[in-house]
């Protein structure tokens, strides 16, 4: 008897059994390899989602502060405009205040009685050599009656370095120039314009009542009060 045995080739049915283990294998191979793509496109894509959110929530909160900024900045000019607007009141309740008692002192019960006057006289430059001068006029003496007649004005002052008074018809630059006319029973406003030489330095001005059938009253300011710049208002009288 021989010492080796001979193999015999598989047959049709183990060949088949083989076969169907690679196609398997393959088939879990590919379904592995598809898995695992998947996971890296899902991971990915959820990624991208969350980088478009939070672009999305920082884009929300710049607008936010963007609107609260111009909040705070609407508010604080709302309120500089409330505040300059109560100063301004204020500024005119004090003017108010002080005309009721202008208007008391000369018109009511308790007042002081007073003739024909020169209250106050203020005077404004404009341009160039042009001054606009404001005189209230008032009395209180004659109640009731009426007061009519003509203000003047001159101004003291030196001019090469010596005093010199110029008249009104040398402050209108015209001759013979009349006085302004007033009428008025208690208190009058009475405005005009003056023109001073280039050279001229004013010291004093000098307002001149001129009443219909009474004497004349003259008053004199000094300039710095006349113009406001020493607060003062009126100087002396010279009745």
């Amino acid at each position: 008897m021989s010492e080796f045995t001979v193999l015999k080739p598989p047959g049709p049915a183990s060949g088949r059994l083989w076969f169907y283990v690679a196609v398997a294998g393959l088939g879990l191979c590919l379904a592995f390899g598809g898995w695992g793509l998947w996971k890296v496109l899902t991971d990915h894509g959820g990624g991208a989602d969350a980088e478009r959110g939070q672009a999305q929530r920082v884009a929300q909160l710049e607008q936010q502060v963007a609107t609260l900024s111009r909040s705070d900045q609407i508010t604080r000019n709302a309120n500089r405009d409330l505040q300059t607007t109560l100063a301004e009141r204020d500024e005119e309740i004090a003017g108010l205040r002080a005309d009721v008692a202008f208007y008391e002192r000369f018109v009511g019960a308790t007042g002081q009685r007073r003739g024909l006057a020169v209250h106050e006289l203020k005077v404004q430059p404009q341009a160039g050599q042009a001054w606009h001068f404001t005189a209230t006029v008032t009395q209180n003496l004659n109640r009731g009656a009426v007061n009519v007649g003509r203000l003047q004005v001159s101004v003291e002052g030196t001019r090469a370095g010596k005093l010199q008074r110029l008249n009104w018809a040398e402050l209108r630059q015209q001759a013979n120039a009349p006085g302004i006319a007033y009428s008025f029973k208690y208190f009058q406003q009475i405005e005009g314009d003056l023109m001073l030489p280039e050279d001229f330095q004013p010291l004093r001005v000098i307002a001149q009542l001129q009443p219909q059938g009474g004497s004349s009253v003259e008053q004199s300011f000094t300039w710095a009060a006349a113009t406001g710049k020493d607060g003062a208002g009126a100087a002396s009288g010279l009745n």
